[in-house]
């Protein structure tokens, strides 16, 4: 069964509740800022690989505010819903399901962005990034 709400992805498994775990919650927080540390310019010839850095750091940043609360989730459509109905940020969570479209279709179906398409994609989860790092989770 396709999820299609939070509570589909508990139901079904696609995301498990677990002891609050801390430790790994920072270790990932730690590694998208380092991965975003690493990152000096966005040209046209490396644009792509930057958004899926960027797309990646924002799954870490998500990842870890799941594991604080005590969820485990185990894909990406799950980590929308999460956005959309623990976080109750709706707003963002339209945003994350276009990047994760965009990122399926380059690293599944080599469909390469444009240099603009790209740089409004990192735009975009540079925003997402900045709007959950202040929110308490």
């Amino acid at each position: 069964m396709k999820e299609t709400n939070w509570e589909g992805c508990l139901a079904n498994t696609s995301a498990k509740r677990i002891t609050p775990d801390f430790p790994r919650a920072e270790s990932l927080i730690e590694t998208a800022k380092e991965r975003m540390s690493l990152i000096k310019e966005v040209t046209e010839k490396n644009c792509n690989f930057v958004f899926e850095d960027f797309y990646t750091s924002l799954i870490e940043l998500v990842q870890s505010k799941a594991f604080k609360k005590g969820y485990n989730i185990l894909n990406h459509v799950c980590l929308g819903f999460y956005i959309r109905d623990v976080l109750k940020r709706e707003d963002l969570s339209i945003l994350f399901d276009d990047l994760r479209f965009k990122r399926n279709s380059l690293t599944y179906y080599g469909s390469r962005m444009d240099f603009e398409t790209a740089k409004k994609a990192i735009d975009r989860c540079k925003m997402i990034i900045k709007e959950l790092q202040w929110k308490d989770s």
